[in-house]
């Protein structure tokens, strides 16, 4: 009896010995699976968009993006080799088929891309830029414009026909007073109208003016005003012209319909021309869309306004950037859909876009442009 008990408990003992391993290890793995993601390397795709990622004369690849990443890397023990990849497109691409685990390059939150991949917190608030030639006949093109839209022929109309109105008037007030004005309605009305537009050009209101006292209030009051219309008339013109000037060739999405423009292939300015109805010439990369625009190819290149910014200060001084910001967008790390490192990324990312550190290294490839 007695050994039958001391066999009873060895048994038990030994199933519970089993179960307390299997817990051990099953928890042992559970927390390997948990700690996973930070103890492998993860491979960082990226491609070359200055300022956010760009190679230095060693090699070493650094930029806005970059240093983001390195600096969140380091504080979340991250371990991680960077490849490069060729455009937009390949790193898309590279993202959603698990390639890489992360893209680091100036790389916009689309709701295709998000389709596809994961995406961090923004990091970078922007928009799409147009760069037009700065040397150029297009860049009058808004100011040929002003002269037949509608607003401003509205306003040589409304000029012509208070001038008719105040000649009929004098007209009426001098036809039995004033041998000027005689000789049958239409030589009166004619008359009246040339002495109207003398006055208000301020070109001789003297001659043939009125006699009675009717027509010389009149006419006083009509050089006083005219005066008046003439000046506000000139300050607006000029207003328009110098504003059409400084905006350029474009100054919103619809202007982008009346000239030829040119995108980037794969690139979310795609998406936002697409939507807008808005034909494009497509190329494989901006540097060859600016080329194009520098050589009278097309007329506007539109792209992300910091890259384009960059280019142009660095290898396109024929090219000017337009103050118009197209389309508000935001720049982020991608990731693979359901990426275990995200939740992890995006604290470290919050924390790092807090501190004064963010502020410096904005500003140090950025200058005074480093708003987000």
């Amino acid at each position: 009896m007695r050994t039958k008990i001391v066999r009873r408990c060895s048994v038990a003992c030994a199933v519970l010995v089993f179960a307390c391993f299997g817990l051990f290890f099953g928890a042992a793995s559970a927390v390997s699976d948990t700690t996973e993601p930070s103890g492998r390397e993860l491979v960082v795709g990226t491609r070359v968009a200055p300022p956010f990622a760009m190679k230095n004369r060693q090699g070493t690849w650094e930029g806005i993006s970059i240093d983001l990443w390195q600096h969140v890397a380091e504080r979340l023990h991250l371990r991680y080799r960077i490849e490069e990849r060729g455009g937009v497109q390949d790193l898309v691409d590279a993202v959603a088929s698990g390639k890489v685990d992360v893209a680091v390059a100036a790389l916009t939150v689309t709701a295709a891309r998000r389709n596809v991949m994961d995406f961090t917190q923004p990091f970078f608030e922007t928009g799409l830029g147009v760069a037009v030639p700065s040397n150029d006949i297009t860049a009058w093109l808004p100011v040929l414009r002003t002269f037949v839209s509608l607003r401003f022929l509205q306003a040589v109309l409304a000029l012509l026909a208070i001038a008719l109105l105040v000649g009929a008037l004098i007209w009426l007030f001098e036809r039995r007073e004033n041998e000027h004005y005689s000789g049958g309605a239409f030589r009166g009305l004619v008359a009246g109208a040339w002495w109207s537009a003398v006055a208000m050009t301020q070109a001789g209101a003297a001659q043939q003016g009125p006699r009675s006292t009717p027509g010389r209030v009149l006419a006083v009051l009509w050089m006083v005003a005219s005066v008046v219309t003439i000046s506000v008339f000139i300050a607006g013109i000029t207003s328009a012209l110098t504003t059409q000037r400084l905006l350029g060739v474009v100054r919103n999405d619809n202007d982008l319909r009346s000239v030829r423009v040119g995108a980037v292939v794969g690139s979310s300015t795609v998406d936002f021309l697409t939507e807008q109805r808005i034909a494009f010439r497509p190329y494989p990369t901006a540097a060859e869309g600016l080329r194009a625009a520098q050589s009278g190819q097309i007329d506007a290149f539109v792209y992300d306004r910091p890259l384009l910014a960059w280019m142009l200060q660095q290898d396109f001084p024929r090219l000017e950037l337009t103050p118009v910001t197209l389309d508000n967008q935001n720049y982020a790390f991608a990731l693979a859909l359901n990426s275990p490192i995200r939740a992890e990324l995006d604290v470290g990312l919050l924390d790092a876009l807090r501190g004064q550190w963010w502020e410096e290294t904005r500003f140090r490839y950025l200058g005074r442009n480093a708003t987000n």
